[in-house]
């Protein structure tokens, strides 16, 4: 049973191991929602994707040109002129890793410097009854230390010009991930106008609900969504999967609306406004016997100076091996000293110089006494200023009508390069959107999955960035294969050789050695059955009641062999057990009520059996005696039971049964007088009956 559990608890924890890989890998590329044919599993054969629905903008860079972007050729206005220009490089290339033939992307080339890049929609998107679906892909293909890449979509204005894009140009949605530092972020601001004095004010969405580090630094392509509803509601998608979602009314900052009341800036706390909830107490009085100069430290007076303890060497000396520099100038550095050592001679002292007590809190020590607090009277609340209406309150239930948008465009700084981006898209619709993700960024994801490295790998990479794996995969491993060589490797065992009799037929070796044991219990039982009724007759004659008196005697415990003794009424009952083995122990409990009602129980423990017997007297003057024994090879059992009627007469049943397959009983009748003694010795013998006495 044990050997099975080992092996059922190694067997749960490597599947589990195996589950946890698993999990992990599919919880880092959750799955696509468009399905992938077996075709397609064998062979990945890319084609350019086309839009299935109406779209405001779709570009692939399939063709390899930039012929529909515009290199925004400005400058920075409050920047150094040597990096205030805007001339990073782009390109159009393949991916770095996970190539699929034929598709390109847009690279932003360089680092450390200004790259700013626009194209046209085929037409404005206006903000009135249909929802906004933007969507693209980002792979940091080294990673990313610190930039951004994000898309803006500028907002139709009549100055709008792509070639002095920069970071002012007006825009009405900026979307995409981000990252300084140890910050890590998805944006998604929009820019609201205020209807009164018609300023522009940037407006933030709440943050995204999973770990973005993870997702920025695989290395991997991400599909970046962004679905914006005309009933004010916004989602944030990553690889389909939502990661946030809330209001433009609620859920962004700071709020579209402000407050209808504000603090009157005007208002001022009255000079007598008491903000005290508690005060000290005025009738209370400092204690005469408070001390407030008493240190809280003082001197241990208990405190002994070590024996050994040099007070006349210094605990520092000057160094003795040290030699005055050849170019010191005593009129420019002054005299010079030999620098400090620690003193050869305190190092085997307890100390040197002078000794001082070490420092024990003061039990005398109270503080400076300060008066307990009570209730203010006079306490007031805590203060704050009147209320008066907002005269800038304005309150636009439609902010998802916000200013149109004609071109798209990335105004960037990093200082990370090869930045790929890939397969921009916008529309009303998100079914457009999905299958257009289908059929572009979902081949990118089946040839990254099926580039991955193995389970084994996996874990190698998990263990690189987080060490503590390590201890798990040893314990997992090492923890079968120790409970394989406990209870599986063979045993040695050592074998004792000595010299043997000569071979005889089993059945005469049994009835010679039953012989033997005969003769022994039989010489073993006579001899104690004669001290038994000695001792019997002695304890019963010292012992015996008087008539007509009911008592019960607690027999010794814990002593083997020696005769217990229950003397009631007129009769006196003397058992006396005999075991020739030297280390037995009995314990005996009894209760005795008004109703002359006596149960007496005896446990006897040797070795490997444990006999128990017990006697009960009831009301009617009858006394059952039960024997239960259990030896090693057999379970004998006697009982005996007897009666006491008016006339004196006591019928004895005695049943032994000593072995399984033998049965003997033998059954005795006596009479006896009230006042007589009735001693009974039974001497247990495997070979031999018990004895009666009378």
């Amino acid at each position: 049973m044990k050997l099975g559990r080992s092996w059922l608890w190694c067997c749960l924890l490597l599947s589990s191991l195996a589950v946890t890989a698993l999990g992990a890998r599919d919880e880092e590329e959750p799955e696509a929602d468009f399905p992938v044919s077996d075709e397609d599993e064998a062979m990945v054969t890319y084609k350019t994707p086309i839009p299935t629905g109406e779209v405001y903008f779709a570009e692939t860079f399939d063709d390899g040109s930039l012929d529909r972007w515009q290199v925004s050729k400005t400058m920075k206005d409050d920047a150094d002129e040597d990096i205030a220009k805007y001339d990073g490089k782009w390109a159009v290339e393949q991916l770095k890793e996970n190539i699929v033939p034929g598709d390109k992307g847009l690279v932003l080339k360089s680092r450390a410097k200004h790259h700013a890049i626009a194209a046209l929609l085929a037409k404005p998107f206006v903000f009135e009854d249909e929802p906004l679906v933007l969507q693209y892909e980002v792979n940091f293909q080294d990673g990313i230390d610190c930039g951004g890449a994000y898309i803006k979509l500028l907002s139709d204005s009549p100055s709008l010009n792509l070639e002095q894009f920069n970071d002012r140009t007006p825009y009405t949605i900026m979307f995409g991930p981000d990252k300084c530092g140890e910050d890590y972020k998805l944006h998604f601001i929009f820019r609201h106008q205020n209807p009164l004095n018609k300023d522009l004010e940037e407006k933030h969405a709440k943050r995204a609900d999973v770990d973005l580090k993870k997702i920025y630094m695989d290395k991997k392509t991400h599909l970046y969504t962004l679905v914006l509803n005309p009933d004010n509601s916004y989602e944030l998608f990553i690889d389909q999967s939502s990661v946030s979602r809330g209001s433009l009314l609620h859920d962004v900052v700071p709020p579209v609306n402000p407050p209808k009341e504000i603090d009157d800036p005007k208002d001022s706390k009255p000079e007598d406004w008491d903000e005290r909830a508690k005060i000290p107490d005025p009738e209370a009085i400092k204690p005469e016997d408070w001390d407030e100069e008493a240190p809280a430290k003082i001197q241990d007076p208990d405190a002994l100076k070590p024996e050994g303890w040099l007070d006349e060497e210094p605990e520092f000396v000057s160094d003795p091996s040290a030699e005055k520099p050849e170019d010191w100038d005593e009129e420019m550095d002054g005299e010079w000293e030999a620098p400090q050592i620690p003193n050869p001679a305190c190092a085997t002292a307890p100390g040197c110089g002078h000794w001082k007590s070490p420092t024990v809190n003061n039990p005398l020590y109270k503080g400076k006494w300060k008066a307990p607090l009570v209730d203010n009277p006079n306490y007031q609340g805590v203060w704050s200023p009147k209320k008066i209406l907002n005269p800038e309150f304005f309150e636009d239930l439609q902010p998802f009508r916000m200013r149109s948008f004609r071109a798209v465009g990335l105004e960037l700084w990093s200082m990370t390069s090869d930045i790929y981006f890939d397969n921009f898209i916008v529309t009303s619709h998100k079914e457009v959107a999905d299958r257009w993700a289908a059929d572009s960024w979902g081949l990118k994801k089946l040839v990254a999955s099926a580039n991955e490295p193995g389970v084994f790998a996996q874990l190698m990479l998990a263990a690189e960035e987080r060490p503590w794996l390590w201890v798990i995969y040893i314990l997992t491993v090492g923890l079968p294969v120790g409970l394989a060589v406990l209870f599986c490797w063979p045993k040695v065992h050592e074998y004792a050789y000595k010299k043997t009799d000569r071979p005889r037929p089993d059945i005469e070796e049994e009835e010679e050695e039953e012989e033997e044991d005969e003769e022994e219990e039989e010489e073993e039982g006579t001899a104690a059955a004669e001290e038994g009724e000695k001792a019997a007759q002695a304890s019963a004659n010292e012992t015996a009641p008087p008539a007509g008196q009911w008592s019960a005697l607690s027999p010794s415990r814990s002593i083997a062999p020696r005769p217990l003794h229950l003397a009631l009424s007129h009769l006196a009952l003397s058992i006396s057990l005999y075991r020739t083995s030297p280390s037995s122990s009995r314990s005996i409990s009894h209760s005795y009520s008004p109703s002359r009602s006596i149960t007496l129980s005896l446990h006897l423990t040797h070795h490997s059996f444990s006999p128990s017997r017990s006697i009960t007297l009831s009301p009617s003057h009858s006394i059952t005696l039960f024997l239960n024994s259990l030896y090693p090879t057999l379970s004998p059992s006697r009982s005996i039971s007897h009666s006491f009627s008016p006339s004196h007469s006591i019928t004895l049943f005695l049943s032994i049964a000593p072995f399984i397959a033998l049965f003997l009983s033998q059954s005795f009748s006596f009479c006896v007088s009230p006042s007589q003694s009735l001693p009974i010795s039974l001497s247990p013998s495997i070979s031999s009956f018990p004895s009666l006495s009378i």
